[in-house]
Formats: structure tokens, sequence, C-alpha cells
């Protein structure tokens, strides 16, 4: 009888140190949750993709979309968010100048050719005198359109001047006068060409691809691969160095994610290593 009742004592034991090892090791597997703001397409979708690798890694991603590009930068500088990922470099530059920011950038994950879309013109160059070419308010994009008008050999640029800054203004030669019309939210511009208003219409990638239009092959010119305008992870000062971040961008960059981007999309989103 005693010894049945030791071995009882002995397995009733080994089961509450098992409990106690099981319940310290889930203590010690520590997750952390970042909060990440993101347009809708391509941005949330590479997110989604990545979420389930994260996870096992010890981080939940808990995504917010947006369909402007105003708010994610507010709420990332407030604390509302961690991280974001919709704009580039120049825009991020010209967000921190123009509200004392200090935002930064995490690392470039990839890039959205900008492309002009037109229903009256089957290549830029036949763009006829006076035509008018709409294009969004979002200033940081402005070097971006007049780099393919420039390309194209339709303008040329003052002197000096740095692309990534440059402006309308900027316009040495304009010997067709061309109207460019600059006040126009980026998201709006898809139904504005699916409408036939102007003469060309130039439309970031996200925005062309999310209204089922395919850059590489609805648009009359498009963007180089050679592009700056990189799409970025971007924190606040000091949170790129935390070991979440870190390996969220690791997990974007990772050989794996940067060919299913390719792949998914089909070309239409560029990721920023040459992968295939």
């Amino acid at each position: 009888m005693k010894k049945k009742l030791l071995g009882l004592f002995a397995i009733l034991f080994s089961a509450v140190l098992l409990v106690g090892c099981s319940s310290s090791s889930s203590q010690n597997k520590k997750t952390t949750t970042l909060k990440i703001g993101a347009s809708a397409v391509p941005h949330a979708q590479i997110l989604r993709h990545v979420a389930p690798q994260l996870k096992k890694e010890g981080v939940t991603l808990k995504i917010t979309t947006f369909q402007d590009y105003v708010m994610p930068n507010k709420a990332l500088a407030n604390g509302e968010l961690d991280a974001n990922y919709f704009q580039h470099v120049p825009f991020l530059d010209q967000w921190n100048k123009e509200n004392h920011g200090t935002l930064v950038n995490a690392g470039g994950i990839h890039l959205e050719p900008i492309a002009v879309f037109s229903k009256k013109v089957k290549k830029l160059q036949d763009l006829k005198k006076g035509a008018t070419i709409i294009v969004s308010s979002n200033t940081p994009d402005y070097g971006r359109v007049l780099t393919l008008f420039k390309d194209a050999g339709l303008i040329t640029i003052k002197k000096g001047v740095n692309i990534t800054s440059a402006n309308f203004n900027d316009i040495a030669s304009n010997p067709r006068h061309l109207k460019f019309k600059h006040s126009y939210e980026p998201k709006l511009l898809p139904t504005i060409y699916k409408n036939g208003e102007g003469d060309a219409v130039v439309i970031n990638a996200n925005y062309a691809v999310q209204a089922g239009l395919d850059p590489r092959t609805d648009s009359i010119a498009i963007e180089k691969r050679s592009s700056p305008y990189v799409n970025i992870i971007a924190t606040r000062k000091g949170d790129q160095n935390k070991p979440a971040i870190k390996k969220l961008v690791k997990a974007l960059q990772s050989k794996s994610t940067q060919k299913w981007i390719y792949h998914h999309y089909k070309g239409a989103v560029l990721p920023v290593k040459d992968v295939k």
C-alpha cells in the first residue's frame, strides 16, 4: 500500500513539474505586436503574406489600411502606429520637412513604377499640342512625372534642378505646350482615366493595380527600374533598431518574399532585389 502511495505521489509530483515547466516556457516565449499602417494594395497584401512567418518568430502584425497619403505618417508620428508601409524616401523627406518630423527609413522593399495611361494616344510621343496631362496632387511624385516626359523628349528641365524635388515650374522648355493639371487625389486617378478625362493620366502603380490596370501593358509610358522611388518601411527615429522592426524588414527583404512580390504582381510591382 505504501509503495502504491509513493508511486502515486511520484506521478503527481512529476505532473506538477511538467505543468510548471510548460507554464514557464510559454511565459519565456515573448510575443511582440507591431501596429503597422499600409496602403491596401500592394502593401497590406505583402504584409499579410509575411505575417505567418513573423508570428513564428514572435511578432504579430496588426495591419491598418489607409486610402490616402496623409494619415499614415500622422498616425505614426502620434504613436498610434509602430511603423508604416506606403511611401518612398522623397515623400518621407518632404513630409518631415513640412511637419518638422523625424520619421526614418527602416528599409526599402519594392518599387511601384508610376505610369502614364491614355485613351487618346498609343505612345507618349503622340500627344498633340496643348494636350492635357492629369497628375495627382502628391508633390513628391512630380519629379517622377517630369522624368517620364523628359525621357520621351517632350520637355526639358532647368539646369541644376534636383529631379527628386522638382515641380512643374522647373520645366525649361515645353514645345508642345502640354498642360499639366495636378490638383487631383491619387486614388481618384484610375476613375478619371476610365472616364476618358484629359489626354493622358499619370497613375501610381498601387492605385492602378487596385483598379485592375496593369502598368506594364495598359500604359503608354512607365518608370524605369532604376528609379529612386523605392517604397519603404518607415518608423519613428530610433525604432528602426528594435528587434521586431528588424525582423519585419528582414522578412520583407528575404529572397522568398521578394520573389513572391515579383510573381504575384506579374512585374507590375517590382521587388527591391533583383530576383525572379
